[in-house]
């Protein structure tokens, strides 16, 4: 194995509709050697392209992001990805933020990051415990939790299709996640 150290950007947007080429751009000038992106929404869990370079960076290797949202849907997610990489000794750069290194500065940023996460989180139960509130005041048919699945004719053209095809298949073609799929399959067979 050669001393050589390799520079990482990765480039992610969440849409269709927009360009990566303004990050790639970005993640050159600030010294990138491979750049690796993708079009991915928050409500995708795969990212192949990041996996494959979560794989390809090795010891003393660089990861640059442009802004810490590319990392992950939440600084919780995030963070863990940072710990993870960390202890593998890989230098994290988010470009608007600084560079994260076991450092005392790069551990502090780190600190400095639980804390937002923890208080995102408190907000976020804050928040929907306050709209439980006004909705319970407010409106007199609430009922908290999401309402049932009835068998329709839109829940019934999904079963109908998930008898002939498997529920990732089914989940696709109706754009629905794959425990909705099993959720109104279930539905029908009670």
């Amino acid at each position: 194995m050669g001393w050589k150290m390799t520079v990482y950007g990765y480039a992610r947007v969440s849409t269709a509709g927009q360009s990566l080429n303004e990050q790639k751009d970005t993640l050159k000038n600030a010294g990138a050697d491979i750049i690796m992106s993708e079009k991915y929404s928050g409500t995708t869990t795969t990212r192949p392209q990041f996996e494959k370079l979560v794989h390809l960076v090795e010891a003393n290797d660089t990861l640059i992001v442009t802004k810490l949202d590319r990392f992950a849907r939440n600084t919780r997610e995030a963070l863990n990805l940072i710990d993870t990489l960390l202890q593998e000794k890989i230098i994290i750069k988010v470009l608007n933020l600084g560079t994260i290194d076991n450092t005392p500065m790069g551990r502090m940023i780190v600190r400095t990051l639980l804390s937002v996460a923890e208080m995102e989180r408190d907000m976020i139960i804050e928040r929907t415990q306050a709209g439980k509130v006004f909705a319970k005041q407010h409106n007199p048919n609430y009922k908290e939790g999401r309402p049932k699945r009835t068998k329709d004719s839109r829940n019934q053209a999904i079963f109908d299709y998930s008898k002939t095809h498997t529920v990732k298949a089914t989940a696709e073609a109706f754009n629905i996640s794959p425990r909705t799929v099993q959720y109104i399959k279930k539905l029908f067979v009670e």
